[in-house]
């Protein structure tokens, strides 16, 4: 694949990825661009720039919630967390991707390979 290919493919999955890092707790954005890179084992990787707009915009639409903590000797972080919206948008989001990828997966014959 290209990197046109590559960069309408991350696209296409930022959202879904961003919410499945915050499942289990709450993240900031360097973090949430550390655990995709690290679940997929370097084969999908974010700069954590390009994934804050996604921040804002499933912020905006009320999937994450956003707050701002300092630490003691770190500058102030803006760490997310899931909403109960965000919880069920993942649900079904990966619902449908399970169901794409195994018809992928029939129509390029990739089952048995």
């Amino acid at each position: 694949m290209g990197l046109q290919d590559d960069a309408a493919l991350k696209k296409g999955t930022a959202e879904l990825l961003v919410l499945a890092q915050l499942e289990g707790q709450r993240r900031h954005g360097y973090e949430i661009a550390q655990q995709i890179a690290a679940r997929a084992e370097g084969r999908v990787s974010f700069q954590a720039a390009s994934l804050y707009p996604v921040l804002y915009r499933l912020e905006r639409r009320g999937l994450i919630a956003g707050r701002w903590i300092e630490k003691a000797g770190q500058r102030r972080r803006r760490y997310y967390s899931l909403t109960p919206e965000g919880r069920r948008v993942l649900a079904e989001r990966r619902k449908s991707w399970r169901a794409f990828i195994h018809a992928v997966q029939q129509a390029a014959g990739l089952d048995h390979a």
